[in-house]
């Protein structure tokens, strides 16, 4: 209350005021002015000195941020978390299904033309695709229309992204098809494709194709008999449900942040790897000729040797088949991709090659007279749900861990993409819960695994789409395919399906052309994809997704581990200073080395830092001080003895010259800490190490540009002392402060002891 009666008090009537109230008011305002000084002084304070003709000093103050109570902030997000009123559950229902949030403000008149063309397009490429991946899956193809159908349906209700194709998958396909085989080849099955089809638990054949070898799943817990396609659905089911409870699980946790770890270099490598695999496991379909499906490390080198064992008895009416389409299929894809701005929406070749090839094979009976491996009866309607066996979950709990985050990571990096590309937001942890319940939910109505498309969402966007209806409308077209159309696929020869999946693999393929670009920006990003295409075509895919983020964080590892080091020197008159290395035109400062250190300072470079700081700046304090004190000890020796003579036949005065190298041309070591992100305790050791082993040598350490959580870290590891009292003469915020500072320091010219 003093000090506001002062302060309201004008000059004039204070000038007049009676002395008593004169003494009180000075009395209250120094004794505010104590306060705060005392309260700054207890505040973090930081030195730095700026040019100004001579080298000035002035403090910063740090802000003092308020201690956070975790545990209450804990207990009020769960409290709130846990509460439930009328808004709250309208805005969960709406976050969850964000098709609630746009459904309503759909714009008819503006968005359905786009929705339902793009929409009949992906349905007519949908369903000869869907076709074909059933041979990668090694399933049946009607699971896989019901994949394509219901995870349009459930993406539509859940998903945030507007343009992303979700569905079957090549490289999904092919992950849930390597865990089926070799569950079959456990189980005892016959891997063959040309076996005769199973009945069993939810076959779809007629009683007249029974298969004599069905086969009792004691060994798994099921106690129905259930022949070979009944087993081979119940595996991909069970792998399908557990892919998507991981999803699930990763969305509730939030653990989206997994994806950082696969780098564009990962996934380029990976795709292209299991594209080779791909294309290795429709060969044998291409030419007609019967060899095992190969299983384990290395399927890749051993598929191609039976190719080759047994090219002998291919199918001269497959290869000539297969020839023909690929062309058709080719040229039709360049021409496309060349005059693709003129059309309005993709050519439908994949349907047109499979309705005259299904025309062709049928009426020439190329079954029956070449003996052409054909896809076979393919049933309509839907079988009953059937809920996923859990014995065999436990069978394949960890093969769909990879699974779920392939899935998750290429759907997830696809709508950002395109939400990128037409200024809208998705989020990324309903996208998480989106592809989770589009495996849980399918796999109870005999589908395997889903993830969003590249190829099919490329031309989503090209022919118009503008929100989820499309996926509907393509949903639309796969339906009234498995209620009416399936049957005419009989006759489609298997060789055709397999051209459709090879020439869809021509995005990935040509990765292989990126190599020299990809090398020329980037050779570490290259040496990452190499490794990583390897071990996925050579090894396996799960191994080489595994290998290549082990192999990628081992590269970022290594990088820190040996960063660039470098003596810096001054642009010519300017206060900034670069690489002396690089750059032409440098000047040294006279008596002052400026070391950088370009990564992280903890406990796996703590040694090459030292030995790169020693090897630059050409001293080792260490063997200095020892060969000093090695020097001093023979010196007291011979002056014990009456010599005045020291040990190198030098006079008394002339050793102090000898003690020091000529080597020793600088007096202050200026340490460039721009580039260091964060110190630990060993990093906090190693310049509290230098510091002491060069101030030995009477030559001063000072550290620049450091950021707030380095100045902490040596604040707490006990750099600046107990009191901070040598901050500011330590710590600078630029390289020019700490050389002026140098500058002005008095040293002996030659830095001896």
């Amino acid at each position: 209350m003093q000090i506001e009666q002062c302060l309201v008090e004008d000059f004039h009537s204070f000038k007049h005021a009676k002395p008593e109230l004169v003494h009180s008011c000075q009395k209250a305002i120094q004794e505010h002015i104590n306060e705060v000084n005392t309260e700054k002084m207890e505040r973090p304070l930081e030195a730095t000195r700026m040019e100004n003709n001579t080298s000035s000093c002035f403090l910063m103050e740090r802000k003092t941020h308020a201690k956070i109570n975790r545990k209450k902030v804990m207990l009020a997000k769960l409290r709130k978390s846990c509460s439930c009123t009328p808004q709250k559950l309208k805005n969960f229902l709406m976050d969850f299904f964000p098709v609630l949030r746009w459904l309503p403000k759909y714009r008819c008149k503006e968005y359905i033309w786009g929705d339902v063309m793009s929409g009949l397009v992906i349905g007519i490429i949908l369903v000869p695709q869907a076709i074909a991946y059933s041979l990668l899956a090694g399933l049946k193809p009607i699971y896989s229309l019901y994949t394509s159908f219901f995870a349009n349906i459930i993406y539509f209700l859940m998903g945030t992204s507007r343009h992303v194709s979700v569905g079957i998958f090549s490289l999904i396909s092919l992950m849930v098809g390597q865990v089926v085989d070799r569950e079959l080849l456990l189980a005892g099955f016959d891997l063959n494709d040309d076996a005769p089809p199973a009945l069993g638990d939810g076959s779809l054949q007629n009683d007249n194709l029974s298969n004599t070898t069905a086969f009792n799943l004691t060994i798994v817990g099921i106690n129905a008999e259930c022949g070979k396609e009944c087993y081979a659905i119940g595996i991909a089911t069970a792998l399908t449900f557990m892919a998507g409870v991981y999803q699930v699980l990763m969305g509730i946790f939030r653990l989206g942040f997994v994806s950082m770890y696969l780098s564009e270099s990962v996934l380029d490598g990976f795709a292209t790897g299991a594209s080779l695999t791909i294309l290795t496991a429709q060969v044998k379909y291409l030419i007609g000729i019967k060899i095992p499906r190969s299983q384990g490390h290395g399927m890749l080198v051993i598929t191609w040797i039976n190719i080759f064992r047994n090219i002998s008895q291919a199918n001269l009416c497959d290869v000539i088949t297969s020839a023909i389409c690929i062309v058709v299929l080719v040229s039709a894809k360049e021409l496309g991709d060349r005059y693709k701005h003129k059309l309005k929406f993709p050519l439908p070749t994949e349907l047109v090659v499979i309705v005259v090839a299904t025309l062709v094979s049928h009426y020439g009976k190329l079954n029956e007279l070449y003996a052409s491996s054909v896809s076979g009866a393919i049933p309509t309607g839907f079988i009953p749900p059937k809920v996923p066996e859990f014995s065999l979950m436990l069978r394949v709990a960890l093969d769909a861990l990879p699974l779920a985050i392939v899935s998750f990571v290429f759907t997830v990096s696809l709508s950002e993409m395109f939400a990128k590309k037409y200024a809208y937001t998705i989020r990324a942890n309903q996208e998480m819960f989106a592809v989770g319940f589009c495996n849980i939910i399918p796999s109870f109505f005999h589908s395997f695994a889903t993830s969003a498309a590249l190829a099919k969402t490329l031309v989503k966007t090209s022919t118009g789409c503008q929100t989820q209806i499309s996926g509907v409308i393509s949903a639309m077209v796969v339906l009234l395919v498995l209620l009416f159309l399936a049957p005419l696929f009989y006759s489609l020869q298997k060789c055709v399906l397999a051209c459709i999946i090879i020439v869809s693999l021509r995005g990935a393929l040509r990765k292989f052309q990126d190599v020299p670009a990809r090398y020329q920006v980037n050779k570490v990003d290259t040496l990452v994809w190499v490794v990583t295409m390897s071990a996925s075509a050579l090894v396996s895919t799960e191994i080489g997704l595994l290998v290549g983020i082990v192999f990628s964080m081992l590269c970022i590892i290594v990088r820190t581990q040996r960063p660039r080091t470098a003596l810096l020197g001054q642009i010519q008159d300017t206060s900034f200073y670069e690489d002396d290395l690089e750059y032409e035109n440098l000047s040294t400062v006279p008596k002052v080395k400026i070391f950088r250190f370009e990564a992280p300072l903890y406990y796996a470079n703590r040694n090459y830092f030292l030995k790169s700081l020693y090897k630059l700046t050409n001293l080792d304090p260490n063997l200095e001080a020892a060969r000093r004190k090695k020097y001093e000890k023979k010196e007291k020796q011979h002056l014990k003895k009456g010599n005045h003579r020291t040990a190198n036949g030098l006079g008394i005065g002339e050793t102090t010259l000898q003690l020091v190298p000529k080597q020793i041309d600088f007096q202050a070591l200026v340490v460039d800490c721009s580039s260091i992100s964060f110190l630990d305790t060993t990093g906090v050791n190693t310049l509290k190490e230098i510091l002491k082993d060069y101030k030995n040598l009477n030559i001063s350490v000072l550290l620049a540009c450091c950021n707030p959580s380095v100045i902490d870290s040596l604040k707490s590891g006990g750099y600046f002392g107990k009191d901070f009292g040598c901050m500011q003469e330590m710590l600078f915020y630029s390289i020019h402060n700490a050389v002026l500072f140098a500058k002005d320091q008095k040293l002996p010219a030659d830095c001896s002891v």
